[in-house]
């Protein structure tokens, strides 16, 4: 039997099935990862939440590089990864979607019960009062010379709801996203470069919590040695491929 057809018979027989998503389901949207070979983090230093909140330059470099995600995030569309998931819940396959991105494309997709681990760049908040407004609104002021945006209400820096470096994950998420880990029948890693913690952690647990456990992503991850089955073709072919195995 070959690894795609052992894959399509766990996902045939899943109920609880998790997708846990990374960077690389987004890449044939059109959107960088950040550590694979062309990675974001290759070209560009992160800025530090701490950096962020202690300096306004921070700030600066900040918002130049949230503004250019937000225009290539907003100019995407969910691809074949994105769009198969949405039909394997539909199906019963998968119930809950993990994601470390911040795109929104799942969510785009028609994907349901999605947890975002790295929160949103759709919103942005202020870091002092937590007053909210949709990114447009800020980056309009960041266009239009306003390079470290502060909040109206208390003076505060706004930033987008997304997770940095150095930051806390969020407390909710991690309680959700680790309730449907321990639940998992069946864990699909996709496009993840499992080096990223405590995130990286999820799958692990899903083994020890007896899912069986996929890895389908271009480069090696640390944890091919536990999986099940480690596919390392494109993302979107593979999908289809595993939807063709499928009874309709």
């Amino acid at each position: 039997m070959s690894e795609l057809e052992e894959l399509a018979r766990l996902v045939r027989g899943a109920c609880r099935g998790v997708a846990f998503t990374g960077a690389g389901i987004s890449t044939e949207s059109g959107i960088p990862d950040y550590r694979g070979p062309q990675g974001v983090w290759n070209t560009e230093t992160p800025v530090y939440y701490q950096d962020f909140m202690a300096s306004r330059e921070a700030r600066v470099r900040a918002w130049q590089r949230g503004v250019r995600m937000f225009h290539r995030c907003g100019a995407a569309k969910p691809n074949d990864g994105h769009l198969i998931i949405t039909e394997l819940q539909r199906r019963g396959h998968i119930e809950t979607i993990i994601t470390q991105n911040i795109d929104g494309l799942h969510l785009d997709a028609g994907n349901q019960n999605v947890i975002e681990l790295h929160g949103t760049n759709r919103y942005a908040a202020c870091q002092h009062c937590g007053k909210e407004w949709p990114t447009p609104v800020i980056v309009e002021r960041v266009e239009k010379g306003d390079e470290a945006p502060e909040c109206d209400a208390c003076g505060g820096p706004i930033k987008a709801r997304t997770i940095s470096f150095g930051q806390s994950m969020p407390e909710k998420e991690m309680r959700l996203a680790t309730e449907a880990t321990r639940k998992a029948d069946l864990y699909i890693s996709i496009g993840s470069s499992l080096v990223v913690e405590p995130a990286a952690s999820f799958p692990v647990l899903a083994k020890q919590s007896g899912a069986s456990l996929i890895i389908v992503n271009a480069q090696p991850t640390p944890l091919d040695d536990i999986a099940d089955i480690v596919i390392r073709e494109p993302i979107g072919e593979t999908m289809r491929k595993l939807l063709r195995q499928l009874p309709g």
